[in-house]
């Protein structure tokens, strides 16, 4: 990561003295921070060798080694190797980011024909226990924190189903103090009256515990890994038990064991070397597919956005060529696999990368907590309700459902709500 793309800390001139001299320790003084690396009390361990081996990957990935030549092979074969994905992350695959866009939609074509799929996310809490310097969210920012009733989850939910969504995806911060699993079930028995398909991107919990909320309705299980390099992760994380590194990767797997149909895999570009955490992000799916072959398997690729008292966050290396190198290296590495790009990225972009290996968009988008309502009825950018709690961070393209769904048929492609028949 150069200079330029550092990750600023929160202005909290406004925390109480305790809190702002807590913050300041943790910051400066690593010796009074818990091993990252270690598990705490409570966190499952599973007999798992993945994380050896995509760690063993990445501190062996020289991406400056690689010539025109390795990229020149690995777009000439037909399934694509871990050293050609390699070489097709690295900055001797950006002079071929336009064969590697056609490759990655012929293989995109054969495997998903010219569907996108549309989905919105409701984030029904923010408040949250870890200090993580990137995040609006975190516990030492000064933010409007809400955290919504069942009865309001519902309306929030009824208002996002009577646009016609019918994949949804829940959030919460991460607070198992004020969104515990319960609370986290019961939101999604209440999804399950409204929609088809239900994701949650929430902290990451136990096996028994994803088996509950599978139980609940849970079809799949969305983690960010943030980035997989352990030692910035270290400097990112200072507080809460996102800090704890292997109980956060090892997540999808529990997830699977727990009986959830799918998982999904992402770093968040901009934190560290984004070709590393690329790399690692592929081989992360791929050794979990390997593993669990009935699993369906899906990437996202969000970079860094300003957050709330802090617009100076960005991923200054990673720009949208970058981007694009990325995601079409992810559909040749792995043909199969769902590629969603969130409302981060502008509504050009998305426009163009959906025809090219992009599979899932999301519509309608608020990061904020409950102000559906308002903002479905507002503008097409939308604004918050007086008593909402304040967004995650700052979206690019608030596009609506409906604006969504014509935006991609003009485009050539068939927008599909949901694929399953539940019996």
């Amino acid at each position: 990561m150069n200079e330029e793309n550092q990750v600023y800390f929160i202005d909290s001139d406004t925390l109480p003295p305790e809190a702002l001299k807590r913050k300041h320790r943790l910051e400066q003084d690593p010796s009074s921070r818990i091993d990252h690396m270690k598990y705490l009390e409570g966190m499952q361990v599973i007999d798992s060798d993945i994380k050896d081996r995509v760690l063993d990957a990445i501190a062996g990935y020289d991406c400056d080694s690689f010539t025109a030549a390795d990229v020149e092979r690995a777009l000439s074969h037909e399934s694509c190797s871990v050293r050609d994905f390699q070489a097709l992350l690295s900055p001797a695959a950006a002079p071929y980011l336009e064969r590697m866009a056609r490759k990655a939609e012929s293989l995109t074509k054969n495997h998903f024909g010219n569907t996108v799929y549309i989905f919105t996310p409701i984030y029904i809490a923010n408040y949250c226990q870890n200090y993580c310097v990137y995040c609006g969210f975190n516990c030492y920012n000064k933010i409007r924190r809400k955290k919504l009733s069942m009865e309001e989850i519902e309306h929030e939910m009824q208002v996002i189903a009577d646009t016609g969504m019918e994949e949804i995806l829940i959030l919460t911060g991460e607070s198992r103090v004020y969104s515990d699993v319960k609370y986290i079930g019961e939101a999604v028995k209440i999804a399950r009256k409204y929609f088809r398909n239900i994701g949650i991107e929430i902290y990451p919990v136990n096996v028994d515990e994803y088996r509950y909320l599978h139980e609940c309705g849970v079809d799949y299980v969305t983690v960010f890994q943030e980035t997989y390099d352990t030692d910035r992760y270290e400097t990112l994380h200072l507080l809460g038990h996102k800090r704890i590194w292997p109980y956060r990767f090892d997540a999808q797997e529990r997830a699977l064991l727990g009986g959830m149909r799918g998982v999904a895999f992402s770093a968040l570009l901009g934190l560290a070397d984004f070709r590393r955490d690329a790399l690692a992000t592929g081989l992360h799916a791929y050794y979990i597919n390997r593993k669990y072959p009935h699993a369906e398997i899906s990437l996202s690729c969000p970079r860094l956005r300003p957050i709330v008292n802090n617009d100076k966050i960005g991923p200054k290396d990673v720009g949208e060529r970058e981007l694009c190198q990325v995601l079409c290296a992810y559909r040749i590495f792995l043909p199969f696999a769902g590629i969603t790009v969130s409302s981060r990225e502008s509504e050009s972009f998305r426009n163009g990368i959906a025809k090219i290996c992009a599979t899932k968009v999301s519509a309608g988008v608020s990061t904020g907590i409950g102000d559906h309502e308002e903002k479905y009825e507002g503008s097409e950018g939308g604004h918050a309700a007086s008593d909402a709690g304040d967004e995650q961070f700052e979206i690019s393209d608030g596009r609506s459902f409906a604006r969504m769904y014509a935006d991609m048929e003009s485009g050539g492609l068939q927008p599909v709500l949901n694929d399953y028949i539940y019996v």
